[in-house]
């Protein structure tokens, strides 16, 4: 067996992970946890990658000597650095404001249309695209050398070495999925400048050796590899989904949702377009064809207004509400942004016209009921737009710990739910690396590995699907 560390970064936590392959063997334990706190300076929303960057060294102290590293983490989000590679301030958080109003204005020059048949990529206001629109006017961008994905980033203080990684690049909105290579025409036509990306590396690619000081803050001895994943932390997850065949959906949970299909090539029509659907890619030549909904970060945020009370009462106390009493739109852009999430929630109920949620069990079955309803339309609609069919729903993430919200997405879906594992991210980089040293085969072989050596939890679909139609009509109408 050998061992690997996997660096797996979420918008609210960091980890690192300790992976253990062997021919039929996977086992993982954590090494280290820490906060991922945004701070608000009176710029706006930052990331204390610093701190990050501090975690992952402690983490990789506490794992103690592995065969290679890699790093995932969310989307879309870069550092910039000058001539000596030194970063240009905090990286911007995908929350911040500087991006409203921005695509109109990306919009005049490239329409909607013709930048989603050429990316692929589904609207969001915070895709890298509009961060670098915006950050035009910024003090810093005229002196940036290099821009970095987190994950790339990160790498870099490690290894001292740069790369794009690809299915991260992805979300830039600035890869035309058919190539899998940079939309020179896009770039051109807004002015963004291709040379600021560091060369492309594709998942298992070699990315550098630990640096000398990083063996001696860690106690490691080296050479200690560092090896690329897919280092957006959905590419990781799924490429972790244990199926079987072709004809399953995938939703990965957490602080997002994102649902949708595996397909072997993206879907550019202008219907996929209006559905808000994105063709990001995956490991092995694959598109991850899905959608974001806005996820756990309703029940999170909320939680924390709460004063954070326990949660297995909470959800204890929302399974005895009654189902889908009220409802609110998920993937609203209205919940985007924190703070004052109960109110927010109660306002878009009485805006629609339903009763409005007072309790906070009252609120979190609100919640729950509303990303499954959100899931059971995204998993309806990808079948639709890709032709693809599916037999069951894959669960892995967070959301895997919450058996009434896989419970309530299978009744939504009409289909079985699978659910696991719940460290998918960190499973998916960890089995791309022992892929890279030639310990696991192919996806397929990898999904196999998972599906004997992980647990997985059943939920068969209960009732009846035509209440949650009726509830999904609800929404339509308000």
């Amino acid at each position: 067996m050998k061992s690997y560390a996997a660096v797996d970064l979420g918008a609210s936590s960091g980890r690192v992970m300790v992976g253990r392959v062997g021919p039929d063997s996977l086992e993982l334990t954590e090494a280290h946890r820490f906060p991922n706190r945004p701070v608000r300076v009176p710029e706006g929303l930052r990331w204390d990658v610093l701190s990050l960057y501090g975690g992952v060294l402690e983490g990789l102290r506490a794992a103690g000597q592995v065969d290679s590293v890699g790093i995932d983490s969310w989307a879309v989000d870069y550092g910039l650095l000058d001539a000596d590679g030194a970063l240009l301030g905090n990286p911007v958080h995908y929350r911040d404001s500087r991006t409203e109003g921005i695509a109109e204005k990306v919009w005049a020059t490239v329409p909607a249309d013709e930048l989603y048949a050429a990316t692929g990529l589904q609207y969001a206001p915070f895709n890298t695209l509009y961060q670098l629109v915006a950050a035009r006017s910024s003090a810093q961008l005229p002196y940036a050398e290099r821009l970095l994905l987190i994950p790339d980033l990160l790498t870099y203080w490690l290894t001292g070495e740069q790369g794009t990684e690809l299915t991260n690049a992805s979300t830039t909105q600035l890869i035309d999925p058919r190539t899998r290579t940079w939309s020179s025409a896009v770039a051109s036509r807004l002015g963004i400048d291709l040379g600021l990306f560091a060369p492309l590396r594709q998942p298992g690619d070699p990315a550098g050796v630990l640096r000398p000081e990083v063996l001696e803050e860690t106690g490691l001895a080296g050479p200690v590899p560092v090896t690329t994943v897919g280092s957006h932390d959905t590419a990781s997850a799924v490429a972790a989904v244990p199926a079987g065949g072709e004809r399953f959906a995938y939703i990965c949970t957490g602080t997002w949702s994102l649902a949708g299909l595996e397909l072997d090539a993206p879907v550019l029509t202008e219907e996929s377009r209006r559905a808000n659907f994105t063709n990001e890619l995956g490991l092995d030549g694959t598109i991850r064809y899905l959608r974001n909904i806005m996820g756990l970060w309703l029940l999170q945020e909320c939680v924390r207004a709460w004063g954070d009370p326990e949660l297995g009462g909470l959800l204890l106390d929302a399974a005895k509400v009654p189902a889908l009493r009220s409802v609110v739109d998920a993937g609203d852009a209205a919940f985007l942004a924190p703070g004052r999430m109960p109110e927010r929630i109660a306002k878009a109920c009485r805006a629609s016209g339903q009763p409005v949620p007072e309790s906070p069990a009252e609120v979190t079955r609100c919640i729950l009921d509303s990303l499954a309803l959100a899931h059971r339309r995204a998993v309806e609609e990808a079948q639709r737009l890709a032709d693809h069919p599916v037999d069951v729903v894959y669960v892995v993430g967070g959301g895997t710990r919450n058996a009434l919200l896989c419970q309530l997405t299978a009744d939504a879906c009409g289909l079985p739910v699978v659910a696991g594992p719940t460290e998918a991210a960190a499973l998916g980089n960890v089995l791309v690396q022992a892929r890279a040293h030639g310990l696991v085969g192919d996806l397929a072989g990898m999904r196999g590995l998972l599906t004997r050596t992980q647990p997985l939890t059943r939920y068969e679909p209960q009732g009846d699907t035509a209440r949650w139609r009726e509830a999904q009509a609800r929404l339509a109408v308000g």
